[in-house]
């Protein structure tokens, strides 16, 4: 870890939790057909940014000094979440957004170097089904759950 550099971030991730803080306040507080409004969202994100980045910040202090020590760059593994990401925010209408996360978490995990693909799926259904329940069940909202040649 680097000390510098993580103070630097810290600092612009906190940033840009300020931003979608004050942004999230501009967007209108309902939807039509869901009690959470679209404000809700990103004003939650953006106080857990600004809440990780003062952990980052404090955790910075407590770093002790060694040698440098460079990490190693895993450009494979940023290049293939980078690709599936593209094609998870392509996809998430058409495949509907539990096919489609679940998928995401899946290739997420294997690429962070989970050894066993079935706990991989397990977690990632488990994940997607509980989150979409919370938001559509009990928070009422809406996101696209299957997708219309499903049949569901």
């Amino acid at each position: 870890m680097n000390k510098t550099f993580d103070r630097y971030a810290s600092v612009v991730f906190a940033a840009i939790g300020a931003f979608f803080v004050v942004s999230s306040r501009t967007i209108a507080e309902s939807a039509y057909g869901s009690q959470v409004g679209p404000n809700l969202f990103p004003l939650i994100l953006g106080i857990i940014l600004i809440l990780l980045s003062a952990r980052l910040m404090f955790e910075t202090r407590s770093y002790q000094q060694k040698e440098k020590e460079e990490a190693p760059h895993n450009l494979k593994r940023f290049l293939i979440m980078v690709f599936a990401t593209l094609l998870y925010a392509f996809f998430l209408e058409d495949i509907g957004y539990i096919i489609s996360t679940s998928i995401f978490l899946f290739v997420g995990f294997q690429v962070m170097g989970n050894k066993t693909w079935w706990k991989s799926a397990l977690v990632a259904v488990l994940f997607t089904g509980a989150v979409y329940g919370l938001y559509v069940e009990i928070l009422e909202g809406s996101l696209p759950g299957w997708p219309t040649w499903f049949g569901l």
